[in-house]
């Protein structure tokens, strides 16, 4: 009888986990849609598939069951690996938001595709592959950002697409609708509504252009002095 835990197996589930902590990680950092869970579940959820395709179809192929899977074309264990290219366009297409001309979230829908490769890389027990794969991953989500804004001041990305979020004290949802309003650009999806647990404040939330980091700076400061506010959170939602 085989041993119920196959040491080789369990290795290569782990390391997809943590490379895909590893990609996940910088996307949490920077506020993307896609952060740690789903990077670690679609490099896990790829390396089970891959196991599953090497591994178990070839077991049930066997004795009896040759005929049925020569037949069937069961015994071609690409078939289901084959398929996590397709499944995982569903998953990085609910990343990727358009607004007017401009397009965000396909790098984070370009790292879930990585994440995949790099799941099935440890499924097929390809170890120096997955790992280096994953380096040059994160080096390119961190450093590349940084060589664009030192090399390409002036390039048409300097327009950010950007969510705020604000809770406040009083009714000065007005107030922060006109600053808005007189200050960013294309300013979509502006909504407030009362917390449940303190009627007396407020959720403002919305998403709008910028021109230039500078303005997102100032717009803390702002804020402040027009609203009685509890906290403000601001995110790029380019990437």
């Amino acid at each position: 009888m085989e041993a119920f835990f196959n040491a080789e197996y369990i290795i290569r589930l782990f390391l997809a986990l943590a490379l895909g902590f590893s990609l996940g990680l910088e996307r949490e950092l920077t506020n993307k849609y896609a952060g740690l869970r789903t990077h670690i579940l679609v490099c896990l959820g790829a390396c089970i598939f891959t196991l599953l395709s090497i591994y178990a179809f070839p077991t049930f192929a066997t004795g009896d069951n040759v005929d049925i899977a020569q037949a069937t074309g069961i015994r071609d264990t690409s078939r289901v690996a084959a398929q996590i290219v397709t499944g995982i366009g569903f998953i990085g297409a609910g990343t990727v938001l358009r607004n007017g001309p401009m397009v965000f979230g396909l790098t984070t829908a370009a790292t879930l595709w990585i994440a995949a490769s790099i799941g099935m890389a440890c499924g097929a027990g390809m170890y120096d592959v997955a790992i280096i794969a994953t380096v040059l991953s994160v080096a390119v989500l961190t450093l590349i950002r940084i060589l664009e804004r030192q090399l390409l001041p002036s390039s048409g990305k300097q327009v950010r697409r950007c969510k705020i979020v604000i809770y406040l004290n009083g009714n000065d949802v007005e107030k922060i609708y006109n600053f808005l309003n007189s200050y960013v650009d294309n300013m979509t999806d502006f909504s407030s509504k009362k917390l449940l647990e303190n009627p007396e404040k407020s959720k403002v939330s919305s998403i709008f252009d910028l021109n230039n980091k500078r303005m997102m700076k100032e717009i803390y400061g702002k804020l402040r002095n027009i609203a009685e506010l509890d906290s403000i959170t601001l995110q790029e939602l380019n990437d």
